[in-house]
């Protein structure tokens, strides 16, 4: 066993009351000290994070306040609309499975030879195919293009009335007043001139001229518009043709067709 000499236990008997004041201050700072200290850094590191707060608050204000005053810096898209009226999403006026159209202003017509009118944007490109058909051979005879409302009327309740008609049948072949193709400006109902006995028949499909159309209308942008078993349940109408050559012509038809699938209900 380690036997304590006189030195260590003076040193053993030693206590903190032998350390002077100013160094047992300097080494051991009392608890109310440690508490104050602490109360300190918490206060100061609060405040910190405070101002760091507002500080960006003030920062999201100030960019905010720039973009609502110069609307110049927000990059956004207008799509113009042609025809309000047959707008996706928002019902669409049919009857009798004939699709609403608005009438062509006077202005956006051109007259051709024969009297009749087309749009101005549509007539080049349909003169190009007659033009076109002759060189092959083909005699393309225009029997109507632009009809107004007033015209439309005529043609549905006067041969209706002269053929006894009901007004599901007479719809099977003639559209009812402002539900025709014709009203845009962009529909024409085409003959063979060597072959008049089928105009405005299902027969006109048997004819050169209905081939030729076939063929190539395409390369014109006309398009038939009621082919065999359409989804619109109109009659064939091989004589029946309308251009699609432009994005209003273009939205005119599809918009309104497709509007009319959206709000079909659903079985």
């Amino acid at each position: 066993m380690r036997n304590i000499n006189s030195d260590d236990q003076g040193s053993a008997s030693r206590s903190i009351e032998d350390i002077p004041i100013a160094h047992r201050d300097r080494f051991m700072p009392d608890v109310t000290t440690l508490t104050s200290l602490r109360r300190q850094r918490k206060t100061l590191t609060r405040g910190l994070y405070f101002s760091l707060g507002l500080a960006l608050a003030a920062i999201t204000l100030a960019i905010g306040t720039l973009l609502f005053r110069n609307p110049s810096n927000v990059t956004t898209q207008t799509v113009p609309v042609t025809n309000p009226s047959v707008i996706v999403g928002k019902p669409v006026d049919s009857l009798l499975g004939h699709l609403s159209y608005e009438e062509a202003p006077e202005k956006l017509l051109k007259s051709m030879e024969g009297g009749l009118k087309l749009r101005s944007t549509a007539l080049p490109k349909f003169q190009a195919m007659i033009t076109a058909a002759k060189a092959a051979g083909i005699k393309l005879k225009t029997i109507s293009a632009f009809r107004s409302i007033a015209d439309q009327e005529k043609i549905f309740f006067e041969i209706k009335a002269q053929r006894k008609q009901g007004a599901e049948k007479r719809a099977e072949v003639s559209a009812p007043p402002r539900h025709s193709e014709h009203h845009t400006g962009y529909a024409v109902d085409l003959g063979d001139a060597n072959n008049s006995a089928m105009d405005l028949k299902p027969e006109f499909e048997t004819t050169a001229a209905f081939k030729w159309l076939q063929a190539n209308a395409a390369r014109y942008s006309f398009e038939l518009s009621f082919p065999q078993g359409n989804a619109q349940g109109v009659s064939y109408e091989p004589w029946h043709w309308r251009y699609v050559g432009d994005s209003d012509s273009l939205e005119t038809f599809y918009r309104a067709r497709n509007a009319q699938t959206a709000n079909q209900p659903q079985s």
